[in-house]
């Protein structure tokens, strides 16, 4: 049983970063090479080469990347496996493909914002599949490894490269337009791998326990977590309720509190993944086994 859960996980995961993939080439296509924004990576590499010498930026894509992950493969070993190997090939496949597409879009903003969200989800989804792109991530992390740079300065580093070079083949205005690309991919990125969820966790600071548990409970129908705390001013003992909740559910036991317990200290906090009974499984009711 283990073994078969195993499989179609790994098959779930082949599946994300084939998905994942095929948004971040349609992406290319439709945004960023009819705008000419150079967005980092070797997707930016392939839009200045094909603005300069018209050469396919699929063939320009795979002459870089190739190379790129055996050079990985040899240098970071274990992080490079078969899922690397498939984004590293199929997005090159995929823009080579759609090359045609009847869509395009060369406005510089519309594309920085569409273009990095849709390729920001493509890349998350990627990432979920445990999976890569390759490319100029590949240099990043090699970077990261002999420089002792952390990810995010390796990577700025690479990409920084590549924007300061399409100032100068494109022009100062459309290189900033590009990195409001990688801006918008990056923040998109982030919402996708953590599930971001309108889900609030409600911290409340009470004296009066039983009768906020009575309101979770029967009102609102959620469980809860008590936690005994002591006040830093007056050094009284006091008990802290954790819960989460959705929205609407705040924003009525917030209303509920305001009018029965104005008393209590309560602090609402976005929530970007739950995983647990009533969120990612079903309400549980009866006693544990």
């Amino acid at each position: 049983m283990s073994s078969f859960v195993t499989k179609k996980q790994r098959m779930a995961e082949f599946g994300y970063v084939l998905f994942g993939s095929t948004l971040i080439a349609l992406a290319y296509n439709i945004f960023l090479l009819p705008s000419r924004l150079a967005a980092g990576g070797v997707s930016g590499i392939s839009t200045i080469v094909y603005e300069l010498y018209q050469f396919n930026p699929a063939f320009v894509q795979w002459m870089i990347n190739i190379p790129l992950f055996f050079l990985g493969l040899i240098l970071l070993g274990k992080d490079f496996g078969m899922k690397s190997l498939l984004g590293t090939f199929f997005v090159p496949l995929v823009i080579w493909i759609s090359a045609d597409l009847p869509f395009a879009i060369d406005n510089p903003l519309l594309a920085a914002i569409y273009g990095g969200s849709m390729i920001g989800v493509g890349l998350g989804i990627v990432y979920r599949g445990r999976g890569s792109t390759g490319g100029l991530s590949t240099l990043g992390q090699i970077v990261k490894k002999y420089s002792g740079l952390s990810s995010g300065y390796a990577q700025f580093i690479v990409d920084g490269c590549v924007v300061v070079t399409s100032a100068v083949v494109f022009g100062l205005e459309i290189a900033l337009f590009a990195m409001i690309s990688i801006f918008v991919m990056s923040k998109v990125i982030d919402l996708v791998q953590l599930q971001a969820s309108p889900s609030k966790l409600v911290l409340i600071i009470t004296e009066r326990e039983a009768q906020i548990q009575t309101i979770i409970r029967e009102e609102i129908d959620r469980g809860l977590t008590k936690v005994r705390s002591v006040g830093g001013y007056t050094n009284d003992e006091k008990t802290m309720i954790l819960c989460v909740m959705e929205q609407q559910e705040a924003v009525y036991l917030k209303r509920v509190l305001q009018n029965q317990e104005p008393s209590s200290f309560v602090i609402f906090l976005n929530a970007s993944e739950i995983i647990g009974r009533g969120f990612s499984f079903s309400k549980f009711y009866g006693a544990e086994k």
